[in-house]
C-alpha cells in the first residue's frame, strides 16, 4: 500500500481502554471490575467470592484462557468488558505453555533467563487476542494483578521500597507498555506521630477504610494513564468513567 500525506488522520473517537489494575489484598479490585460495562470474567484464580457476574470456568491452562478469548472474538454476544482475574495467576500458565512449546521440564531449564524471555512470546499472543477484542468487538480490557513490595535501586537516590505488579520483571514491563491505564488501588491512610515519653516517638497509620486508585506514578508505586486523569480517584467505576475523556 502506497503511503502519502493524504493518508494522515486525526482521531476524534476514543477506543475502549486497556486497563491494568494492581493493588493490595482485599481492597476491592474484582468488585471494581464487576461494576464495569457488561463485564465477563476469565478466571485464573477462584477469587470472585459472592460476586454474581458472568464468567468462564476456572482456567487451568493457557489454552483455556486462549479459548475463552477466541470464543468472545468469534461468537455473538453483548459483553462490553473482558476481565482477566488475575494476570499473576495467569503467569504460571503461560510459563507452562512456553515449556510445552519448547519441551522444557521447567521455565528455568534453559538457564540465564532464556525461559522467561521465551514466555514473552506467549504473553504477546495473549495480548494480541486482547487487542483483537478491543479493535473488532469494541470491548474494554481490564487485567487485575496483585501487588508486591520490592526494593527499587534508583540511579539518583538511595534505594527505597515500592509497590510493584506481582509479575516477572519483563512480563510486568510488557503489560505496562500494552496498557493505556495502570491503576494502583490502596486504602487511604495518614500517618500520625505521638510522643510516648523518654524522647521516643511512635508512628501510627490511620485510616477510615476509604479506598482510592492512583493514576500517576510516584516513588511508592507504579501507575500511569494516557488520558490526563486526576492523580487520585475514589475506587469506583462510576468515578473512573466520569473522569475519562469522552469521544468528540
Amino acid at each position: 500500500m502506497a503511503i502519502s500525506l493524504a493518508s494522515l488522520r486525526t482521531n476524534t473517537a476514543l477506543t475502549p481502554p486497556r486497563i491494568l489494575m494492581h493493588g493490595v489484598a482485599g481492597v476491592g479490585k474484582s468488585t471494581w471490575a464487576a461494576d464495569s460495562d457488561r463485564p465477563v470474567f476469565i478466571m485464573t484464580e477462584d477469587g470472585l467470592g459472592k460476586l454474581q457476574v458472568p464468567h468462564f470456568p476456572l482456567a487451568t491452562s493457557y489454552a483455556d484462557v486462549a479459548e475463552a478469548l477466541e470464543a468472545l472474538l468469534s461468537e455473538d454476544h453483548d459483553f462490553g468488558t473482558v476481565v482477566i482475574d488475575s494476570v499473576d495467576w495467569l503467569e504460571p500458565l503461560i510459563w507452562a505453555e512456553a515449556c510445552k512449546r519448547n519441551n522444557w521440564a521447567s521455565i528455568e531449564a534453559p538457564g540465564f533467563g532464556k525461559g522467561y524471555a521465551e514466555a514473552l512470546n506467549v504473553w504477546r499472543d495473549y495480548l494480541d487476542k486482547l487487542n483483537a477484542l478491543r479493535d473488532e468487538k469494541s470491548m474494554a480490557i481490564i487485567q487485575i494483578a496483585h501487588t508486591d513490595i520490592k526494593r527499587f535501586d534508583s540511579p539518583e537516590h538511595e534505594p527505597y521500597d515500592r509497590y510493584v505488579i506481582k509479575l516477572q520483571t519483563r512480563a510486568s514491563a510488557l503489560l505496562q507498555e500494552h496498557s493505556d491505564v495502570v491503576l494502583f488501588a490502596n486504602y487511604q491512610i495518614s500517618v500520625a506521630k505521638s510522643d510516648v515519653g523518654f524522647n521516643k516517638k511512635v508512628t501510627r497509620a490511620l485510616g477510615s477504610g476509604a479506598r482510592v486508585m492512583h493514576t500517576e506514578e510516584r516513588p511508592a508505586f507504579l501507575a500511569k494513564n494516557r488520558y490526563g486523569l486526576p492523580d487520585t480517584l475514589e475506587l469506583s467505576w462510576a468515578e473512573f468513567m466520569a473522569a475519562m475523556p469522552q469521544s468528540e
